[in-house]
């Protein structure tokens, strides 16, 4: 059904240029690592008997990709474990090498919460866009250690700074309804892991400001092919820019949540003014 009908389900350019659809996306490869389902190269340290779980079929994830190469559509694959993120790997790289004429696809991981080391540089290798969530780092901080160890977290997980300094392009957001929608405390927390107990959750994987910036506005342009129309501000592109009340490239680290958004701008049009 799928692919009798995936031509016509791709859209660019759409109503205004709001709506795209160009991605298989987050089809689920495995299980959150809260519940133990996060599918793991190696067991649960607080559940010996198992690795998590492959949640969607991998010969589904195969045909998909397979699909999304020959219609000109991305892939976004959830992979939480790094088990998960294995796997996409290997299936991104079938897929790439069956297909050199296809250089440009921009396939995504989503989640990207466990690396292992040997992983990786492929995503810069590859070309497969790491989209993180910044904030699940806090959320998941107080019992991840628990799931996996205290060494295997500090090798492999939320390996965020990692990742940039890796070469790799990482685009960041959230993930309502689990999180939270609001970009302000993602941004707080991908920049201080500051968890609700005041404790900083390996402060070396920390991203600068700078790099959350460019992970919410270029790369995330890039991601979804618009980096010639969004991204920067640059003559030329969409006026769509965001003024908030303070600088949170500047401010103390414990100012950037009391930041509020003044103006919305879409196109060069206010579309929401706080003071309205």
């Amino acid at each position: 059904m799928l692919e009798e009908h995936l031509a016509d389900y791709r859209m660019v350019g759409h109503g205004n240029g709001f709506l795209k659809v160009r991605a298989i996306g987050e089809k689920v490869l495995d299980g959150a690592l809260g519940t133990h389902g996060g599918w793991l190269l190696e067991p649960y340290a607080d559940r010996p008997r198992t690795v998590g779980f492959n949640v969607t079929p991998v010969s589904d994830i195969e045909r998909s990709a397979e699909l999304a190469a020959t219609h000109g559509f991305q892939m976004a694959i959830q992979g939480i474990g790094d088990r998960a993120t294995r796997e996409l790997l290997r299936i991104y790289e079938g897929v790439f090498d069956s297909n050199p004429e296809l250089d440009d696809l921009r396939w995504r991981i989503e989640h990207c919460q466990v690396i292992h080391p040997d992983d990786m540089p492929r995503f810069a290798g590859l070309g497969v866009i790491a989209s993180v969530r910044g904030i699940f780092a806090t959320s998941d901080g107080p019992w991840v250690e628990t799931r996996l160890g205290v060494e295997r977290t500090r090798e492999r997980g939320y390996q965020y700074r990692s990742l940039l300094e890796s070469g790799a392009v990482v685009i960041n957001g959230t993930d309502p309804p689990v999180e939270d929608i609001d970009p302000i405390a993602n941004f707080y927390r991908s920049v201080t892991r500051v968890m609700d107990d005041g404790s900083v959750f390996y402060p070396e994987q920390r991203m600068t400001r700078e790099q959350a910036l460019v992970s919410y506005t270029k790369n995330a342009a890039y991601a979804g092919f618009e980096e010639g129309l969004k991204g920067t501000i640059t003559v030329g592109k969409l006026a769509d820019l965001t003024i908030v009340s303070r600088d949170i490239m500047t401010v103390p680290d414990d100012e950037i949540l009391g930041t509020e958004v003044l103006y919305t701008i879409i196109d060069g049009e206010v579309r929401f003014s706080r003071n309205e």
